[in-house]
């Protein structure tokens, strides 16, 4: 068997179109006064940029410089040093910027060559006009280079629609920044640094403009809420001077605004499970004789046996004492796991979701299912990061649940960037699982190392049920191979007598386990 390690992990790209240094990429409304609104952040970055501003024009400078940032209930008060004197204001906390980068623009590279050459065809032919052009264009290029950018003082104050949406619905996101210092900035561009797991719908998340002392400007954008808990915590700030020559762009972390999306108590039918149980009444049933409700064997009368559970037909027949047998039904132990390494971020089409999505909308499904059916769950991940809530039933259990699911960082849309090492992860899971824990497996499948997984927990007394969101497509041939060699692995799974659910894009969970309840029942 190969090492599941050796496997590849998935890798994914996310293109930004949007360019934080074009002029065009939005538009801004400037205004002197602003309302007030005690709902949403502002932070104030004062004067962040004095260095890098003497020796050599031409050469790019990345330093890191203080900043001063401040919460204020009010984004429209211009006196921030009047406020912190009379201790109206909220406490204030000293951040720092991330980073600032200074670089030339080249715009005027253009303007010196063609100065250049007229003048030296003005020399060599002795020709007054080219002589004073080539002049002119000295005057210019004299001007693009006697100023540089300003070292911005801004507040900046973000508000959203709603800080606690449900999925899907669009959340709209105002930000607003204020020039706090003396100095009129000439040409200031703002870039929200919106989430990656976050999709702009409407509005760019950006704007150019300029400001004077104490103006401000707005911009809105809209974002749609998906699952988890995201932070708005980062502006990009370019500034430059009055000729465009020269360049400061700041990554400013600002005071966060959270979104949490969690989604709703939803549950799906009742999840067929395997017959390890613990000692405690359930729904399960199992080989075990006793108090039931499903018929398992007749045996004779014992003293002491109740008496609803006499055969009394059999006693009307022929005058003899039974007692009847059923089969008992117990608590199951249900343990969910998900596939979180890299590999398993791949979806089917570019505007479907990815396979971890899924996987964790059915364990979220099947978790409330399985505890509304009376049945102990835990959750479990294939992650570097640590993620096990231990078997549990009841109001509480379910609260908690939900909230990992919703909120834990690990479980982001998006793929994590560390390599997850399997056989460690599986060591750690093994040594937490209860012994009498069945496994419910959200996985892909797209590679070996899944299969190893779902194989070592069976063979060490783990029965496992596979639920595998279908992630291929047959619309090339590699894609075409791709699904065949999934399909061949959960056949082989299923001939190693693990319990596999196959979920296809176009059909929901509910849809997929009475299709596979029909097979196992056959």
């Amino acid at each position: 068997m190969s090492d599941p390690d050796e496997a590849a992990d998935a890798t994914s790209e996310t293109v930004d179109s949007t360019d934080p240094t074009d002029p065009d990429g939005g538009t801004g409304t400037t205004a002197p006064d602003g309302g007030t609104d005690t709902t949403g952040t502002e932070t104030s970055a004062a004067d962040a940029a004095t260095g890098g501003q003497s020796g050599s024009r031409d050469r790019s400078a990345d330093v890191r410089e203080p900043a001063t940032v401040r919460s204020e209930a009010d984004p429209t008060d211009t006196e921030p040093a009047d406020e912190a004197e009379d201790g109206s204001g909220d406490a204030a906390s000293d951040l720092t910027v991330r980073s600032v980068t200074a670089r030339q623009t080249n715009r005027w590279v253009g303007v010196a060559g063609l100065s250049f050459l007229t003048g030296g065809l003005g020399v060599a032919t002795s020709t007054r006009p080219l002589l004073l052009a080539a002049v002119v264009g000295v005057t210019y290029l004299a001007y693009a280079n006697v100023s540089s950018a300003p070292a911005p003082s801004l507040s900046v104050f973000r508000e959203v629609s709603d800080s606690m949406p449900e999925p899907g619905e669009e959340v709209t996101v105002t930000v607003t920044v204020r020039n706090t210092g003396d100095r009129s900035i000439p040409d200031l561009r703002l870039v929200e640094q919106v989430p990656d797991a976050l999709s702009v719908v409407e509005g760019p998340a950006r704007t150019a403009t300029a400001l004077r002392p104490g103006a401000a400007v707005a911009f809105s954008y809209s974002v749609t809420a998906r699952r988890g808990e995201f932070d708005l915590d980062g502006l990009t700030v370019i500034v430059r001077n009055a000729s465009g020559s020269e360049e400061r762009e700041y990554d400013v972390a600002t005071q966060p605004t959270t979104l949490t999306c969690v989604p709703p108590v939803d549950a799906t039918e009742e999840v067929p499970l395997h017959a390890l149980t613990s000692p405690y009444t359930g729904r399960v049933a199992t080989d075990t004789t006793g108090a039931g409700v499903e018929f398992a064997s007749v045996r004779e009368y014992q003293h002491g046996d109740p008496l609803s559970r006499l055969d009394w037909n059999r006693y009307a027949r022929d005058g003899s004492l039974a007692t009847m047998e059923f089969r008992e039904e117990r608590m199951a132990t249900v343990v969910l796991v998900l596939d979180l390494r890299p590999a398993a971020y791949v979806q089917s089409g570019e505007d479907g979701r990815n396979a971890v999505e899924r996987s964790i909308d059915a364990t979220h499904r099947l978790f409330n299912s399985l505890l509304d059916t009376g049945d102990r769950v835990g959750i479990a991940a294939l992650s570097e990061a640590d993620i096990w809530l231990p078997p549990g039933a009841g109001p509480t259990h379910r609260a908690e649940a939900r909230h990992l699911l919703a909120t834990h960082p690990a479980l982001s849309p998006t793929p994590p960037a560390e390599r997850v090492y399997v056989r460690p992860a599986l060591r750690m899971l093994v040594g937490r699982l209860p012994d009498d824990a069945q496994v419910v497996f959200c996985s892909p499948m797209v590679d070996t190392a899944a299969a190893y997984v779902a194989r070592r927990l069976h063979v060490r007394g783990h029965p496992v049920t596979v639920v595998s969101p279908d992630p291929t497509r047959r619309d090339t041939v590699g894609r075409t191979l791709a699904s065949i060699e999934r399909s061949n692995r959960l056949s082989d799974l299923r001939a190693s007598g693990l319990r596999v659910i196959d979920w296809t894009d176009d059909e929901s969970l509910y849809e997929a386990l009475e299709r596979a309840r029909r097979r196992w029942s056959a």
